[in-house]
């Protein structure tokens, strides 16, 4: 594999997608057409198609696992790796706390999801190196937004809660999944407020839905709802 230092791997400005596969990628679309819109962000010209993507996993006789696509200005890099996530971290359920720094509402690279990703990096070394799962961002208000890797979203009396991608998040494709299914409340939630929830849980494409025990000195014990939106997600994925 070559790479060419271009201002992707100089200064970060690239882009990347993570999908998980099973059998087929899951999502593709979705993800590639965040891709495009981080790629025209950046103003690189460079584009992935799904063709390319299925070629690739075809050559690798790759049928379970992730798929890492980076796209910087000369560059496009198709890495397969191992999912991470095991069935017993969904019976565990994730330990978490909030990061030791705020995510920044009003840069324009929160939204995309770009190589400048160093900040998520080390406060998930912190989160691994101090027996936790995941770190929660707070932004500049105080208002939770979204994890290093994960989006969040909690339970209260049966109603799904998270936050608006205005409190500075990247709008992930397992959230936008949630969000299309379920009736979901889009608000502003101040860190604080995170005990007045009967139930919590994050998402990414690699993990899916991910109960959560504890953020911070908040415990969830409820997890009802987490399961049943996984059970549906795995039926449907391995029913394509």
């Amino acid at each position: 594999m070559n790479v060419i230092l271009d201002d992707g791997f100089l200064f970060g400005l690239g882009a990347f997608e993570t999908m998980a596969v099973y059998g087929s990628p899951i999502f593709l679309e979705k993800h590639l057409e965040r891709l495009e819109r981080a790629l025209e962000f950046l103003g690189i010209s460079q584009r992935v198609t799904e063709d390319e993507v299925y070629w690739f996993l075809n050559k690798e006789g790759m049928a379970k696992g992730a798929l890492k696509i980076v796209v910087s200005e000369k560059n496009k890099l198709f890495l397969p790796r191992k999912n991470p996530y095991r069935e017993q971290d969904y019976k565990k359920g994730f330990h978490m706390d909030f990061a030791r720094t705020r995510q920044n509402e009003d840069s324009p690279f929160t939204y995309h999801k770009t190589m400048n990703y160093g900040g998520c990096i080390l406060e998930k070394r912190w989160a691994a190196g101090n027996g936790l799962d995941e770190m929660i961002f707070l932004n500049g208000r105080g208002e939770i937004c979204e994890g290093t890797s994960s989006n969040i979203f909690f339970v209260r009396e049966g109603k799904i809660f998270t936050p608006e991608t205005a409190s500075g998040l990247l709008p992930g494709v397992m959230r936008s999944y949630i969000l299309e299914n379920y009736e979901v409340l889009e608000q502003r939630i101040a860190g604080g407020e995170a005990g007045q929830f009967e139930e919590c849980f994050v998402t990414n494409s690699l993990m899916g839905i991910m109960p959560v025990v504890q953020l911070g000195r908040y415990c969830f014990e409820n997890r009802k709802t987490a399961d049943k939106i996984r059970r549906v997600y795995l039926e449907t994925i391995f029913s394509w």
